[in-house]
C-alpha cells in the first residue's frame, strides 16, 4: 500500500462519534505496523491533518476546513441551508441533508432543535441507504448499476424494523420514483420515523437528499411529504440555476 493510502486509511478510520482515538486502538483498526502508524501519525501531526490531545488523536480542524473547500459540497449547502431552515420552521424536527457515497448516506448537514429526537445520524456520518429514508431517496434516483448492486447484496439489519427483504426494499424504491418520496418507520433506530426527498439533476438522478426526522409518539411523516419534496425541488432549481 502507498503512503497515501496508508494516510486514507488512517483517516478513514475515525467515526463520527470519536472523541479522539488512542494509538493502540487506532493500531487495530487499521491494521498497520506499530512502526509505520507511529511515523505516520507524527508526519499527520506534523502536517496539520490530526491533533494529538492528552495522548489521543483527532482529526484537525485544519483538515475540516480543507473539507469544506471542496466545490461540490460547499456549493450544496450553501443552497440547501436556507430550504433545510425553513423546513425546520415548519416541522420542529431534525432536518438532513445527504449525499451518497457507495452504498451509504453520508449527512452533511443537520438541523435540530432543543427537542431533537435521538436519531443515529450524525454530521459527517454514515448509514446504510436501504435503512433511511434519506438514504433510499437517494437509492431509488441512483443510476440502474447502483440499485442493482444494493439490492442484490445482504441487507443488515440496524433495528428491528429494518428492511431486509430486497423483494419488499425494490417495491418501495419502485413507489418512491413514482412519488418522489421515501419514508422510514423505526427502520435505522427504534422509536424514529423519516420522511426523505432527492435533490435532482437535469437527468433525474439524485445529487444529493434531504429528509425529515422526529420521534414516532408525535411525528408524521406523511403529513410533511409536500413540504419535504418542495424543499428538494426548490434546492434542485437553485442548484440548476448557480451552473447555467
Amino acid at each position: 500500500m502507498s503512503v497515501i493510502g496508508k494516510v486514507s486509511l488512517i483517516l478513514d478510520s475515525f467515526t463520527a462519534d470519536d472523541r479522539g482515538i488512542g494509538f493502540a486502538e487506532l493500531q487495530r483498526r487499521t491494521g498497520l505496523a506499530k512502526a509505520t502508524l507511529h511515523r505516520l501519525t507524527g508526519e499527520m501531526v506534523d502536517a496539520r491533518l490530526l491533533d494529538r490531545v492528552d495522548g489521543k488523536f483527532h482529526l484537525s480542524g485544519h483538515l475540516f476546513a480543507l473539507g469544506m473547500r471542496a466545490s461540490v459540497e460547499r456549493s450544496l449547502i450553501e443552497v440547501a441551508t436556507p430550504f433545510l431552515e425553513d423546513l425546520y420552521e415548519r416541522t420542529h424536527e431534525t432536518v438532513h441533508l445527504g449525499l451518497r457515497e457507495g452504498g451509504e448516506v453520508v449527512y452533511v448537514a443537520k438541523i435540530g432543535g432543543h427537542r431533537q429526537a435521538r436519531a443515529p445520524s450524525r454530521l459527517g456520518g454514515r448509514l446504510p441507504l436501504h435503512a433511511t429514508a434519506i438514504g433510499k431517496a437517494l437509492l431509488a434516483f441512483a443510476p440502474d448499476s447502483v440499485r442493482e448492486d444494493v439490492l442484490t447484496r445482504p441487507l443488515g439489519r440496524l433495528a428491528p424494523r429494518t428492511v431486509t427483504s430486497a423483494v419488499m426494499l425494490r417495491r418501495q424504491l419502485d413507489e418512491a420514483a413514482e412519488t418522489g418520496l421515501t419514508y422510514e418507520a423505526e427502520e435505522s433506530a427504534v422509536g424514529i420515523v423519516c420522511v426523505g426527498a432527492p435533490v435532482l439533476d437535469g437527468d433525474d438522478l439524485a445529487v444529493a437528499a434531504i429528509s425529515v426526522a422526529g420521534p414516532a409518539t408525535r411525528f408524521h411523516p406523511r403529513k410533511h411529504g409536500a413540504s419535504v419534496k418542495a424543499a428538494a425541488a426548490g434546492i434542485a432549481i437553485t442548484l440548476a440555476r448557480r451552473s447555467a
